[in-house]
């Protein structure tokens, strides 16, 4: 569906900005892959309806060969960054053996209508300067309300200050965090945080294979000479908390974030990882990794040593 580069996205709380790649909720911007934005545009298109696993395939990966294992964990992820819960969800439902359904409110408005809103929100200074010396006002009116107009700027005044007085009142030392930017550029560069690893097998019971995987990964990588990574009790906190990975990255300060899924066909097992620098919200790396789901600690530890000697040699993690 070509949509007008004129009309900008709302579903439910967030905005969404399609040609930058972003979504935005109580002024935090998250940026969101390629892909990931084509799925939550195909599900806010048939919003109500629901979507199946091969138009999703169709849609979003037209022209790459992949696997409906690969739906559901696009899926997770859109929900992850939404905030959603799987439990009770707001934005995206699944209705099993069928597909996916937006159940948010999806509204397209056009980026002229936000820019008014906008505008029509600026200091009443601005706004109050031409209409008080517009020249079009006749002479004789200007006169008779001019003791209105300097009574009505002194209530505004009056206002202003009470209103700066309250802020001020209110304000305390440690609520003045650093902005965002500030933060990232003074974490150290080659710092890491693994996030507790998804359990997307069937029925969900391989969470504690998925909570080990996840311990193993820190304790390979806590290992690397240089390298910055946060105990397993910091990053256990963040599971099964809806919170972007920008703000996980920010209280944790660290400039990257890993994080990965387990799923199991059989008798074999797929182990999938990402690696996702936080200041931009792309993924520099990714890989799979099969195996016989035999002796699980030997598993564990063949995929953590194979992830930290990709990551060691990755240009993108490096030391600088």
């Amino acid at each position: 569906m070509e949509r007008p580069a004129t009309l900008t996205l709302r579903i439910g709380d967030w905005s969404v900005n399609p040609a930058a790649g972003q979504i935005s909720r109580d002024g935090s911007t998250v940026r969101v892959e390629v892909r990931t934005m084509r799925l939550l545009l195909c599900l806010a298109d048939h919003a109500g309806e629901v979507v199946s696993i091969e138009d999703l395939l169709n849609q979003v990966w037209p022209d790459v060969a992949v696997t409906p294992d690969s739906v559901y964990q696009a899926v997770t992820s859109l929900r992850r960054l939404l905030g959603d819960d799987t439990r009770q969800p707001t934005y995206i439902a699944t209705v099993p053996r069928l597909g996916y359904r937006m159940i948010a409110t999806v509204s397209w408005l056009p980026r002229q209508s936000v820019a008014q809103t906008e505008t029509s929100l600026s200091s009443p200074g601005e706004d109050a300067t031409p209409a008080i010396g517009a020249s079009q006002t006749p002479a004789p009116r200007r006169r008779v309300s001019t003791g209105l107009l300097w009574a009505a700027g002194g209530v505004v005044c009056l206002a202003v200050g009470v209103a700066v007085l309250v802020m001020l009142s209110h304000r305390s030392p440690g609520k003045n965090l650093p902005s965002t930017s500030a933060a990232t550029a003074s974490q150290p560069q080659r710092s890491i945080a693994v996030l507790p690893f998804l359990d997307l097998t069937q029925g969900m019971k391989e969470e504690e294979f998925a909570d080990g995987m996840t311990e193993e990964m820190i304790d390979k990588l806590s290992k690397i000479p240089g390298l910055q990574v946060p105990s397993a009790t910091s990053s256990f906190y963040f599971k099964g908390k809806q919170i972007p990975i920008p703000e996980i990255a920010k209280s944790l300060g660290v400039t990257y974030v890993l994080d990965g899924s387990v799923r199991k066909s059989g008798p074999m097992l797929r182990v999938a990882a990402r690696l996702v620098r936080a200041d931009t919200g792309y993924v520099v790396w990714s890989e799979t990794y099969d195996r016989p789901f035999t002796d699980r600690l030997m598993v564990q530890d063949d995929i953590a040593g194979e992830v930290t000697k990709a990551l060691n040699a990755s240009s993108e993690f490096k030391a600088r």
